[in-house]
């Protein structure tokens, strides 16, 4: 089997608009940053059509691999699948409405390459180039002071759906990760630097995507969880 450099993953749920989009854009973007890439769509019990849509990919481009469950798993858990099936030598995933700038895939590739563990854009770093609501802004600044006034952390911004990893380095750390949702992106950082990993946060161009899952009970699950990955780091 030919070696692979990158594993890109795509996490999707009712998300076949955005899939339209996403993938021809994933393919111009991975082919200019290396010749050995695979893309992976982890499309979690979706109703809207999005497995038939990656299925017909499949068959055009055998770089495109679908991992379908038939149950809810969750974003976290899929992540967790995926990045365990992945190839790469480095594996990232992004969200697919690409509400992060595909300018920045490569800079997120080379920061892995570059050595990092874990690299990471940043909407909240003085350089980041945002556009979103009032709310979702406080919201995610209220969020992320709290990360890192409870957890400790050194990074402006957990929560951001764009990240890269060294295959090895994550592999080693994905066991003690638990949550299965929203609040995995920032487990994996916290759990990162507790484990001294070296980890590249740049800022990113993002903007608001049109097809956010994130609900209001999921934000005070996330708040939930700061509390129960403290407790454990106790």
């Amino acid at each position: 089997m030919k070696k692979i450099e990158v594993s890109a993953v795509l996490p999707v749920f009712n998300d076949r608009v955005s899939l339209e989009k996403a993938i021809p854009k994933s393919i111009e973007i991975l082919e200019e940053i290396t010749d050995s890439f695979e893309l992976i769509v982890a499309e979690d019990n979706s109703t809207d059509h999005s497995r038939e849509l990656v299925e017909e990919w499949e068959i055009k481009d055998p770089r495109i691999i679908l991992l379908h469950s038939d149950d809810r798993q969750g974003r976290g858990k899929a992540l967790k699948n995926a990045f365990s099936r992945a190839h790469g030598e480095i594996v990232c995933y992004y969200d697919v409405d690409l509400a992060t700038g595909m300018e920045h895939l490569k800079e997120l590739i080379d920061s892995v390459r570059n050595g990092a563990d874990i690299s990471t854009g940043s909407r909240l770093m003085p350089e980041s180039d945002i556009v979103r609501t009032r709310d979702r802004e406080i919201a995610s600044r209220g969020f992320n002071f709290i990360v890192r006034l409870v957890l400790k952390s050194r990074l402006y911004d957990h929560q951001c759906g764009f990240k890269a990893f060294n295959k090895e380095s994550l592999m080693k750390l994905l066991p003690s990760v638990y949550s299965t949702h929203w609040f995995w992106d920032t487990e994996v950082l916290i759990r990162g630097q507790r484990a001294g990993y070296n980890i590249s946060e740049f800022p990113v161009r993002w903007r608001t995507g049109t097809g956010t899952t994130v609900k209001f009970k999921d934000v005070f699950s996330m708040g939930s969880d700061i509390l129960k990955l403290w407790w454990q780091l106790l």
